[in-house]
């Protein structure tokens, strides 16, 4: 609570609505008790009398001073408004949230009520109301409260939706969970914050219309008054004292910008928390740079990919995100290249900077991400400094994503077709009965039966494989040169991950196109891919073939190793525990010295604690970083190789 509020206290806005408030709640507390006699007090001897150093509003027509009156109705006033919004917040999140709980019958009926209600006029229910009970200030209230509730009530159906089929909820339904319990333990809290936000809002909006009331003479009534009720007085008088109407005037509009104001403080501030704190550039220090080629053996040693000209060259790629303490830099230094119509897998453990990297590569990467590199190259164009646009025109059609999600990467909201169809109609200029008989034909391609009637369905009507095969021909339509496929097997069945790798490898062969494949899974890049770039704590540690995983003591790295090893096949003994890596992966927000490996690595000396080592080229013909490779070449003549036995 304290980070939040102190995160907030940075916000302009949030300052200066929040002295706004202290203002108003200092006049709530304090008016009524030092002027409250004399706002009340008429006096014959100034009637109606202009404004003056005395009366700096005037007078009224019993001689009371107006701006005293004013300053005194700011607490009934603000009690009233809050009072009703919190009212119609509480009954519309009963309507709304509580049937999340109750089952899918109760939500079809509250559902009902609800949409109903919001039919009515709202004018026309605040008129009804004042009809039952008659003009008051408490008639207000429940008339304000009662045209509140039904969208409290769309809200907080809408939010508790997506609770009612979350697992965790199902999870305490099985576990015999009282439904009271699911409510307030379950439900209230993952709403709260939108809910909060929104009857911050409508404080101010609940003021204005309390006023209005007032004003039309069915709110608060005589001898109380409110701002809305002073505001109509003035307006009597306008033509004989026109400033006896601006002080309640002036005092609604301060204290709706007030409480709109710390609404849209409190969004912003549920926005960035979701995308990332904002910190500030003082605390945060400039921006990272890429730093200036080095003549280091990754930047200066051939390999087989050098031979030819690569289609994507990256070169010093590091991503950064803005933490508590600075950046932090979940990736660092990674630099590879791939050829056209190469095949190549991303494997590591997760966290270990395999889905950041290809993002940034595509010009997807995070919100509030910093990428720099001293390189970045596709198909000869240079993607550095380029803006959003740029980069979009450049790789639109000629790099096709697939992401590791596929429920949340289609819209719900549009039919399969249709998000087919918008790559050739927004890229190619193509028609719109042109482009989706290329959809259907994309999706005909990866093997969707009836591809013609599935173009027309949404994605929840797809199964996770058919779905994913959609994303595939997502990326194949554009006729891409470069692929990335983000965990494209992931929370599929065995069966259907074989069929979507099949499918993956067959459009590459027949179009000539390259791909990127990230994966936790050894044996699914194992079917697939040509190489594999094994990455560790955000920087790749061993560049190899694939065919090398078939004899593990080839390989050099004893990451690389170690995730062989711990990869069990039909001829692992059954009776004995299965192997796994020791240890856990580094804290990437912490400064890492040395090889990130080095408390997990049995090979470890003080030289790979201290010393960060680079890609080197190793005999199986690919690269290592690593100051204890296993069957290396030659040592060369690199600073403390020369302790380091081969």
């Amino acid at each position: 609570m304290t980070t939040r509020r102190s995160a907030l206290s940075r916000q302009p806005m949030a300052i200066i609505a929040m002295c706004m408030l202290g203002v108003l709640v200092l006049l709530a507390v304090f008016a009524p008790v030092v002027w409250g006699d004399e706002a009340v007090a008429a006096d014959p001897d100034s009637i109606a009398l202009p404004l003056s150093a005395e009366h700096l509003l005037g007078t009224d027509k019993l001689g009371r001073d107006i701006l005293l009156r004013t300053l005194v109705a700011t607490r009934l006033s603000l009690v009233m408004a809050i009072a009703a919004t919190l009212i119609g917040a509480c009954i519309g999140l009963l309507l709304g949230a509580l049937p999340a709980v109750l089952g899918a019958r109760a939500q079809r009926w509250f559902a009902s009520v609800v949409s109903t209600w919001l039919a009515f006029p709202v004018l026309l229910v605040a008129m009804l109301t004042v009809v039952l009970l008659g003009p008051g200030a408490t008639t207000a209230v429940v008339a304000l409260a009662l045209t509140m509730t039904p969208s409290f009530a769309r809200l907080a159906q809408t939010l508790s939706s997506r609770v009612g089929g979350s697992e965790f909820l199902a999870a305490a339904r099985m576990l015999g969970v009282s439904r009271r319990r699911q409510f307030t333990r379950y439900v209230l809290p993952n709403i709260a914050e939108p809910v909060i936000v929104n009857v911050t809002t409508s404080i101010g909006g609940g003021l204005l219309a309390l006023s209005s009331l007032s004003f039309l003479g069915v709110g608060v009534q005589p001898p109380d008054f409110d701002w809305g009720r002073l505001l109509s007085e003035g307006f009597g008088e306008v033509y004989n004292s026109p400033v006896a109407a601006i002080g309640p005037g002036v005092a609604v509009v301060f204290a709706g910008l007030a409480f709109s104001m710390l609404g849209e403080s409190l969004a912003a501030q549920l926005r960035n928390r979701e995308h990332g704190k904002a910190l500030s550039p003082r605390r945060l220090g400039p921006a990272p740079v890429a730093e200036r080629p080095a003549e280091t053996p990754s930047a200066t040693a051939t390999d087989r990919a050098e031979t030819i000209v690569p289609l994507l060259e990256v070169d010093g790629l590091s991503v950064s995100f803005p933490g508590p303490d600075g950046w932090i830099r979940p990736v660092q230094d990674v630099s590879f290249r791939i050829a056209p119509g190469e095949i190549v897998g991303v494997v590591g453990e997760s966290g270990s900077g395999k889905s950041v990297t290809m993002m940034s590569v595509a010009q997807l990467a995070p919100a509030g991400a910093a990428v720099t590199a001293r390189r970045l190259r596709f198909d000869g164009e240079d993607l550095t400094g380029l803006t959003p646009a740029a980069a979009g025109k450049v790789l639109g059609t000629r790099v096709g994503v697939v992401f590791q999600d596929s429920l949340t990467a289609l819209n719900p909201a549009l039919r399969v077709g249709t998000q087919l169809a918008e790559i050739p109609r927004v890229h190619g200029a193509v028609g719109r009965g042109q482009a989706h008989e290329m959809a259907v034909r994309a999706l005909d391609d990866v093997q969707i039966p009836d591809a013609a009637h599935r173009a027309q369905q949404f994605p929840h009507e797809f199964s996770g494989g058919m779905r994913q095969r959609a994303l595939i021909a997502m990326s194949q339509i554009g006729s891409p040169s470069l692929i990335i496929a983000d965990e494209p097997t992931t929370a599929l069945d065995v069966t259907v991950q074989r069929r979507v790798l099949a499918l993956l490898r067959r459009e590459c062969a027949e179009s000539g196109t390259a791909a990127i494949v990230v994966s936790h899974d050894v044996a699914v890049l194992a079917e697939l891919c040509q190489r594999i770039l094994v990455m560790y704590a955000g920087r790749i540690v061993e560049d190899v073939d694939i065919a090398l995983l078939a004899t593990p003591e080839r390989l050099a790295h004893p990451y690389t190793r170690a995730l062989t090893a711990s990869l069990p096949d039909l001829d692992t003994d059954r009776t004995t525990p299965l192997v796994t890596i020791p240890g856990e992966p580094p804290d990437l927000s912490r400064p890492i010295t040395g090889c990130a490996f080095a408390a997990r690595c049995a090979f470890a000396t003080e030289l790979c604690r201290t010393e960060t080592p680079v890609p080197v080229p190793h005999r199986h013909g690919g690269r290592v970083a690593c100051w204890h490779p296993q069957d290396a070449i030659a040592p060369d003549t690199t600073p403390g190789r020369e302790e380091v036995g081969a």
